[in-house]
């Protein structure tokens, strides 16, 4: 497993709104499923709303979130 950092926006009601979320996957298109998931699922935004600008494949000392960290079996 790796760790990706994905990054973009997606329309909050009339707004756009902006992310930055660190996940573990196989590869980069589970990460960006896996991102447009949980988009849809905690903000109620469909697949055609969300617009991803990148993903980027992180090393373990780049990693900042502590789920992720633990994820990968860092402390």
């Amino acid at each position: 497993m790796k760790a990706f950092k994905v990054t973009g926006t997606f329309m909050m009601g009339k707004k756009i709104q902006g992310f930055s979320k660190e996940v573990v996957s196989k590869d980069k298109n589970e990460a960006t499923e896996f991102i447009i998931s949980d988009l849809g699922s905690k903000h109620k935004v469909k697949r055609y709303n969300v617009k991803i600008s990148e993903v980027k494949e992180l090393k373990p000392d780049e990693v900042t979130d502590h789920i992720v960290s633990y994820k990968l079996g860092g402390q």
